[in-house]
Formats: C-alpha cells, sequence, structure tokens
C-alpha cells in the first residue's frame, strides 16, 4: 500500500495534512462519530488501498474534524483478519494515522467477558493481551512480545475518576474467529488470567507502538462469554449493549483525547 497515495487523496478531499490523533471504533460504537465537529468524510471504497468492510455494526468511513481542541481521524470501521485480512492489512488505519503524523491513538472493540466480576455494559481497559491461536514470530507487527502503555491507563482512570466514569482494567484476550469460543476455551483463558475476549485490536496497539504512537485500547464488555453465562450469544446484542453506554463512552474518549 502507498500511504504517500492514500495520504495525498484525502487532502484532495479536504483533510488537514496533519492531526494529533486518531480512533479507531469498534463493532456498535460508531456513534462516536456524533462527537467530530466540522467533519469531513469519505468512505472507506472510495480510499485507495483501503478494503471493503464486511461485519455489522462498523460504519466504514473515515472522517477527520475536531474533537475539543484536537483535530482527530476516526474510523468508522475496522478489517478484522477473521475476514480473511493478512494481520499487517488489519493495521492500516494506525499507519495512515502516523502518516498524518498522529501522536496518539484510542482503539476501542466490542468483546466477551471471561472475568465472571465484570459486567456487561463495563468499560476495560487493556492493560496487556494474549494471543491464541497465532504464531509468535510472523515477520510483521505481531512479532512485538511486549506491549506497555502504563502511562496512558494511568491517565485513562484519572479522567475516568474527573467525569464519574467507572473503568475496569484487564487482559485482553485476542483469538481468531469469527466463531465464539467454547466452554472449555473459556475456562482455560480465565485460568491463563485473561478478563475478555474479542477478534481485534491487538494488531492496531502493537502497530501503534511500533510506529512511536502513544495508544490506549478501551473494550466495552457487551456479552458474558460461553459458559459464564448461559444466554446464547448473537452479534445483534452488541448494538443495544453499546447504544446503552454510548454517552459515557464518547465524553470519556474525548476527554481523554484532550489529554493525551
Amino acid at each position: 500500500m502507498n500511504l504517500s497515495e492514500t495520504k495525498a487523496f484525502l487532502v484532495g478531499k479536504g483533510f488537514s495534512e496533519s492531526v494529533d490523533a486518531a480512533v479507531i471504533l469498534g463493532s456498535g460504537l460508531g456513534g462516536f462519530t456524533t462527537m467530530v465537529e466540522n467533519g469531513i468524510s469519505v468512505p472507506y471504497q472510495e480510499i485507495p488501498g483501503f478494503p471493503e468492510v464486511t461485519v455489522a455494526g462498523h460504519g466504514g468511513e473515515l472522517i477527520q474534524g475536531m474533537v475539543g481542541d484536537k483535530r482527530v481521524l476516526v474510523y468508522s470501521g475496522r478489517f478484522h483478519h477473521y475476514e480473511g485480512h493478512p494481520l499487517e492489512r488489519t493495521v492500516i488505519p494506525v499507519r495512515v494515522a502516523s502518516e498524518f503524523n498522529a501522536k496518539s491513538l484510542v482503539v476501542s472493540n466490542a468483546a466477551g467477558s471471561i472475568n465472571t466480576r465484570f459486567s456487561v455494559g463495563d468499560l476495560m481497559l487493556i492493560d496487556d493481551f494474549m494471543r491464541f491461536g497465532f504464531k509468535s514470530s510472523t515477520g510483521n507487527e505481531m512479532a512485538s512480545t511486549r506491549y506497555s502503555n502504563n502511562n496512558e491507563i494511568k491517565l485513562a482512570h484519572k479522567v475516568g475518576l474527573d467525569l464519574g466514569i467507572q473503568l475496569r482494567q484487564g487482559t485482553y484476550m485476542f483469538v481468531k474467529g469469527p466463531v465464539y469460543e467454547t466452554s472449555a476455551e473459556i475456562r482455560a483463558f480465565r485460568y491463563l488470567g485473561a478478563d475478555a475476549v474479542g477478534m481485534s485490536t491487538v494488531p492496531e496497539l502493537l502497530e501503534a507502538q511500533k510506529l512511536g504512537l502513544k495508544s490506549l485500547g478501551i473494550t466495552l464488555i457487551t456479552n458474558m462469554s460461553t459458559g459464564v453465562s448461559k444466554q446464547k450469544l448473537e452479534h445483534g446484542e452488541i448494538k443495544e449493549v453499546a447504544d446503552s453506554r454510548k454517552e459515557d463512552f464518547g465524553r470519556l474518549v474525548a476527554e481523554i483525547l484532550q489529554r493525551m
């Protein structure tokens, strides 16, 4: 992918040459785009090098505008490995953000809870992660074995406290998907120390670290994982839970961007 060509195309659409930060929105969290003022929106399908978004709950557009006094790129929708995209392709948004000189990145996702002390609707800060089913050395961004964002975690907790928004913190288990895990797998993940399980985010966080962007991952707990709850797991429940927390999520991310 030619990043300079992609940037030139977007600048031709009216984007500014540089931004302060970027946000990648997970399933059901596209409502954050209403926080963007004076925004310019371009569908992914028009952007050179961008693949198609095929998952429900992902809008498939890139917006540049102002959130508070920060100029931000907002990705409404992402590219998942389970859709058939190589891991290298799933980090395109991060590389484009870096091309626009972004200094920080917030990545969100919807995930199932493994931790029985968590509840549906909780917001969890990702302080570490595990990878299940991936090679440890692939020659790309997944080869990194250490991710550290302690300063960003502390900042997010301070913002949450100031805004009166309770935040969880935990370890995210990154799996290939696209099917939900079995009860036995969830028990194993809990034994290993995972708090939530999902199918995205880790490649983006690792790529951000490699490119020198400060980064923060935020998980919205949209369901209890298989075996934690007897309720049948369905993708459609994500929107309902996301709608119930969209105001808090929007206020939280907007303020984090101001201080990050």
